[in-house]
């Protein structure tokens, strides 16, 4: 059952679609557009939305879901190889009750290497040279 709540196309992701707001793109297709988290909870902590205004996993049409996961598959790939790093978590919240913040469906990408902690999320804003060395890092790696 899709969300009761309307999405709000004035949310931070829907602005960045629109090039309203400047984010450290990593990919952009006529799918999905991947970009760094400012907050990471990892170096290279990136999110993949879709194109489509979905709030969540049920607001989102059945026959997007392959292509808009095979852009998060390929994207988390880059991240992977772009950062160098171990492993990967892939995160999705979903509700404000399941610790959603932005209300336009995305998931985290998170780059993982053996014995590291993650960050809280919103802990500090990541420096804008560092952001955009990942970036080319990750955007290299496709």
């Amino acid at each position: 059952m899709p969300t009761t709540d309307p999405y709000a196309p004035d949310n931070i992701f829907a602005k960045m679609l629109r090039g309203e707001v400047p984010a450290h793109r990593v990919f952009e297709d006529d799918v999905a557009l991947a970009f760094l988290d400012i907050m990471p909870q990892t170096p290279g902590h990136t999110l993949v939305i879709p194109k489509l205004a979905v709030r969540g996993i049920e607001d989102m049409p059945a026959n997007a879901w392959g292509p808009y996961m095979t852009r998060v598959q390929t994207i988390a790939a880059a991240v992977k190889k772009g950062m160098e790093a171990e492993g990967l978590n892939l995160r999705q919240y979903d509700g404000a009750a399941g610790g959603q913040t932005v209300f336009h469906l995305h998931f985290h990408v998170l780059p993982r290497w053996g014995g590291e902690m993650l960050r809280r999320h919103g802990d500090r804003i990541e420096k804008q040279d560092v952001l955009k060395e990942q970036a080319a890092r990750i955007r290299a790696a496709f």
